[in-house]
């Protein structure tokens, strides 16, 4: 399908009233070579992206340390809840150690 003929659909969308303004405004510049992911999505992976193994709050690794700085919760939540699921089946340590692995530190 050419641009303009996407374009005349997207207009002809938001004349009807199914896109709003702001929808109209990033499916266009989408099409015209913006190529931005919707805005919800940029919040999600700005925060995983964000998400580092503390250097300063840390006890093994720095794994609840750096959770706590990515979401706001203390350090110490952070361990309780990888504690309770360490006697889970072992799921608590299966994730700390993965995060140990593949997040990198500061």
């Amino acid at each position: 399908m050419a641009l303009t003929e996407e374009l005349d659909k997207l207009a002809e969308l938001h004349q009807r009233g199914v896109l709003s303004d702001d929808e109209f405004a990033r499916a266009k510049a989408r099409l015209l070579g913006g190529a931005q992911p919707p805005s919800g999505s940029n919040d999600f992976t700005a925060a995983v992206n964000a998400l580092r193994r503390s250097r300063g709050d840390r006890w093994i690794a720095g794994v609840c340390g750096g959770l706590a700085s990515a979401t706001g919760m203390e350090s110490w939540a952070w361990r309780l809840i990888l504690a309770v699921l360490l006697l889970c089946g072992g799921t608590g340590l299966l994730l700390y150690v993965l995060m140990w692995i593949f997040v990198p530190s500061e």
